[in-house]
């Protein structure tokens, strides 16, 4: 059986108490595979003419006393920072893999961002029908894009500029299950395919 790139103590790590027990397991064993993923990646959306991309691990320095529920490396087209940006993430929570594009709380465009995206909202909704759309990064849950449909987007589009902390995040979600049974090239196939998928919807965030 060939060796999957993710395991399950890649996912329990989340449930390690104590942040610098958690803080240590993270920087062991997942921070060395976001390394490999953010040189694959970044390469990829790099090769796709927009400019360069850069990949960002989450560090999670500032923590001092709560372990971080979550990880993952970002990509942005600055070497410098990537939270004002619009970028994408590789991550994992304690249940799931996740593979997004996100604009969050600290984009200053996310008026304009939110109006071009809602003169485009059809590019949303014709997305596979496993992809997941949610208005907070910090949370594990989101909505299935097919199941919320026009009106549910168009509500998470209207809260993007009219509410200071609301967020735009669209992707996929792989159960730990089925994730830690991707061997290393099936996972990064998989990465890609959803990077193209959503790559048309980061023009429009970008107003390319």
């Amino acid at each position: 059986m060939t060796q999957g790139f993710w395991t399950t103590e890649d996912f329990n790590v989340f449930s390690i108490e104590g942040l610098e027990h958690r803080m240590h397991a993270l920087q062991t064993k997942i921070q060395p595979k976001f390394e490999v993923i953010g040189a694959q990646i970044s390469t990829y959306l790099s090769s796709r003419g927009t400019g360069e991309f850069y990949p960002h691990v989450a560090k999670h320095a500032r923590r001092t006393v709560n372990p971080p529920n979550d990880s993952w490396v970002a990509f942005a087209p600055a070497k410098r920072g990537y939270k004002a940006l619009p970028h994408f993430q590789i991550g994992l929570w304690g249940t799931h893999l996740f593979i997004i594009l996100a604009v969050i709380y600290e984009n200053p465009d996310k008026k304009g961002i939110a109006e071009r995206l809602s003169k485009n909202a059809t590019m949303i909704t014709s997305l596979a029908n496993d992809f997941v759309i949610s208005g907070d990064h910090m949370k594990p849950e989101a909505f299935i894009v097919e199941e919320i449909g026009m009106e549910g987007i168009e509500s998470l589009l209207e809260r993007l500029q009219t509410v200071k902390k609301a967020e735009f995040i669209i992707g996929r979600h792989l159960s730990r299950n089925a994730a830690t049974e991707l061997s290393q090239k099936e996972f990064f196939d998989f990465a890609e395919e959803t990077i193209d998928q959503l790559f048309p919807i980061y023009d429009i965030v970008i107003g390319a």
